[in-house]
């Protein structure tokens, strides 16, 4: 097509069929402000409806021969969609069969107007680069150093133990080691993005990194903020200045001028898989971002996931020797039949090493839940109770009485239990406030604090207190916790998950790290390969041996899956156009929500692209797939076929 520019538009849809570029002619009145990276608004053909989009790129020519329509609008001239965020946002969404604006829609926040009209009318003034930084803590001398000036994919298992800044807070030792890589990434005038699961994480980093870094260098990214505050932190990525940008899973995705770093802490954390289509991992992302840009990669956790330990084992990321082998004092021990009185589920061993330690400082509980009733199993074989009419779980109401279903309220009285036929039923688990009730009154004179999701507590002090946190929650002591007790051990196990295992020693681990150095941690009603894992402080040991039990039943990560949700026909369709590929298997249909049907397709990591591939012409297919009405008959519901790589459900 002669004539002026034409802007390749990316469409804000969630339609799949919209997922493309389409060409529009830029008028005369917009030439000045249509530039790349802008959002505008243009017309659709079908039903002369306005819609939203982004300029991806401006040509000289058209392929289509037809007149085009023109642009009708310019939303905003700043150009939020950078080049390499477009690229990231592609190519996830190629991986994932999904559309590239669902990511967009993650990665750019929404716009205020006021906001930006001061961002542009501030002069940029970043502040001084860092200088004269120490060695990075928690790894060997100049190795991280040598592998962020190189580009290197690196996996480093965090030290241990609490730290405290110059500043006098008490934060995680890998939150040092953070602050130290990005800093060192931001000295070389070169941008780093940290990834953290949530806000706690957050607030240990940023205080880290005031040690060494100006803060108006460091940029916030979460959902915490205003909106306005994380629209102008987005405004100021888009910079020229290099900056350390930290957040949740969504950072990932942000704007940085000339990348240095990617660190993600903590990976195999669930909030850091993204629960909005198309459901892509912080990791799988970083993963990406780092072969497009070239930047370092670091993982860094106390429990390496098993996700990393595959890509250790073929080489395409490398272990990172620490600085040298530091072991919590971890005692497994099975629960006693005869605790103290008034000591609930606590053995004897720690029950009293826990009165010893309170008179000198903080003493942390972790459980497995919030609330105060406890959940119950049988008390023969310890199989989960369920609820014979719904299948939920049983257990004691808050105020007491007879045990009842948590999802019907059916009476278990009569209950049997279907595995060993035993009638007598045990609690396995007590929340986090009659956990605390019954400690209070276990230690009158001591200062009890609860720390949950509704009742979180980021930090305590040095003075003796029983700090019960379920996991995740735990706060950081200033000198470390002089006793560490993670119960519930039994009651975590018993979750129906491919990743339990994993999840808890991710748990247990996290929580050991709090613990000052030599303090004693047990490790309640639990044996076996995963106490001694905690135990000897070897989890990337324990997480081969876990990828490679995987890897003989053909499990994520030793493969990747797909699930594939719809109606029965659709699924049939859908699994025939992939079955014949190599190295693709399909388990199902079985039965789905809302009368669908859901296989799920395992495959090969070669085989990805064209699995893609085959699904997202299936997808296109349905949504484009045109019913007429039936006289008489009502307007059928349009036919739906939803699609998750790497989902987290599939057990």
């Amino acid at each position: 097509m002669p004539g002026g520019a034409v802007a390749r538009v990316l469409v804000d849809s969630p339609l799949p069929q919209l997922d493309q570029l389409f060409d529009y002619a830029v008028p005369a009145r917009l030439a000045d402000a249509a530039k790349p990276g802008v959002r505008v608004r243009m017309p659709l053909r079908t039903g002369g409806r306005i819609a939203d989009g982004w300029i991806v790129e401006l040509v000289d020519t058209s392929e289509y021969h037809g007149t085009l329509s023109e642009l009708e609008d310019v939303v905003s001239e700043v150009p939020l969609l950078r080049p390499e965020v477009w690229d990231l946002a592609r190519a996830a969404a190629d991986r994932a069969a999904g559309n590239a604006s669902d990511i967009l829609r993650v990665a750019i926040p929404s716009r205020y107007v006021r906001v930006e009209r001061a961002w542009l009318a501030s002069e940029p003034d970043a502040g001084p680069l860092p200088t004269d930084l120490p060695p990075i803590p928690g790894a060997g001398a100049g190795l991280l150093e040598g592998g962020i000036a190189r580009g290197e994919r690196m996996s480093l298992a965090a030290d241990p133990r609490p730290v405290r800044l110059p500043g006098g807070e008490w934060v995680g030792a890998w939150a040092a080691t953070l602050a130290q890589a990005a800093a060192h990434a931001l000295a070389a005038d070169r941008s780093a993005l940290v990834i953290v699961p949530d806000y706690r994480d957050q607030e240990q980093l940023e205080a880290a990194l005031a040690a060494s870094v100006d803060p108006r260098r460091v940029l916030r990214t979460d959902a915490r903020q205003t909106g306005g505050a994380r629209y102008r932190a987005f405004l100021d990525a888009t910079g020229s200045d290099a900056r350390i940008i930290v957040g949740n899973r969504s950072t990932v995705y942000s704007p940085a001028a000339r990348l240095g770093l990617i660190a993600i802490w903590d990976d195999g954390d669930p909030l850091l898989d993204e629960q909005l289509a198309p459901g892509v991992h912080a990791r799988d992302a970083a993963l990406i971002r780092q072969e497009q840009s070239g930047a370092a990669l670091l993982f860094l956790a106390h429990t390496r996931s098993v996700e990393v330990q595959r890509l250790v084992e073929i080489g395409w990321v490398h272990e990172v020797a620490p600085s040298k082998h530091v072991r919590p004092r971890v005692i497994p021990t099975e629960q006693q039949a005869n605790p103290e009185p008034g000591s609930a589920r606590i053995p004897t061993v720690a029950w009293r090493q826990a009165q010893e330690a309170v008179l000198e400082g903080p003493v942390l509980v972790q459980v497995a839940r919030p609330g105060n009733a406890p959940l119950l199993a049988c008390g023969r074989c310890r199989e989960p109770a369920r609820c014979t009419a719904c299948g939920g779980g049983l257990a004691v109401p808050r105020d007491g009485g007879a045990a009842r279903c948590v999802l019907c309220g059916t009476s278990a009285s009569g209950w049997r239990c279907p595995v060993c036929d035993g009638t007598k039923l045990r609690a396995v688990t007590v929340g986090a406030s009659r956990t605390a009730d019954e400690l209070g009154r276990a230690f009158p004179r001591t200062r009890v604090i609860l720390s949950d999701g509704e009742r979180p507590v980021v930090g305590v002090g040095p003075e003796p207190a029983l700090v019960v946190a379920t996991r995740g929650a735990e706060p950081v002591a200033e000198g470390g916790y002089r006793a560490v007790l993670l119960l519930d051990g039994e009651r975590m196990l018993l979750r129906e998950s491919l990743r339990v295992a994993e999840d808890c020693l991710r748990w247990w681990s996290n929580a050991t790290a709090l613990a000052a150095p030599g303090a004693p941690v047990f490790l309640v009603g639990v044996a076996g390969a995963l106490a001694t894992a905690l135990a000897t402080w070897r989890q990337a040991e324990w997480a081969g041996a876990e990828l490679a039990a995987r890897r003989a039943l053909r499990f994520p990560p030793a493969v990747r899956v797909a699930s594939v949700t719809a109606a029965h026909a659709a699924v049939a369709h859908a699994v025939d156009a992939v079955r014949a590929i190599d190295g693709v298997d399909v388990l199902g249909p079985a039965p789905a929500d809302e009368g669908l049907e859901r296989a799920i397709v395992r495959f090969d990591y070669a085989s990805g692209a064209r699995v893609a591939r085959e699904l997202r012409a299936e997808m296109i297919r349905v949504a484009t797939e045109r019913r007429r009405p039936v006289a008489g008959r009502p307007v059928r519901r349009p036919a739906v076929l939803r699609v998750r790589f790497d989902d987290p459900d599939v057990p």
